[in-house]
């Protein structure tokens, strides 16, 4: 939680940042819930299920592309 906080009030004075991670969390988030999905369901299955790994790593390079970095 202090993390969070500590965050908000780097960009209190940058209002374009603000407005940029306003309007990309919307299609970004439910990228982060399907990564916690297939990660856990990757790792259930022992780590050995090729199509969930390849998913995994769709799922990485889907939120740096939606943030703009290498992910």
């Amino acid at each position: 939680m202090c993390e969070i906080k500590a965050s908000a009030a780097l960009l209190d004075g940058d209002r374009t940042l603000q407005r940029s991670i306003a309007l990309r969390n919307p299609y970004v988030d439910p990228m982060n819930l399907m990564q916690i999905d297939l990660l856990r369901r990757w790792r259930a299955a022992g780590r050995d299920d090729g199509a969930l790994y390849e998913a995994l790593l769709a799922s990485v390079t889907g939120i740096g592309s939606g943030l703009q970095t290498g992910g």
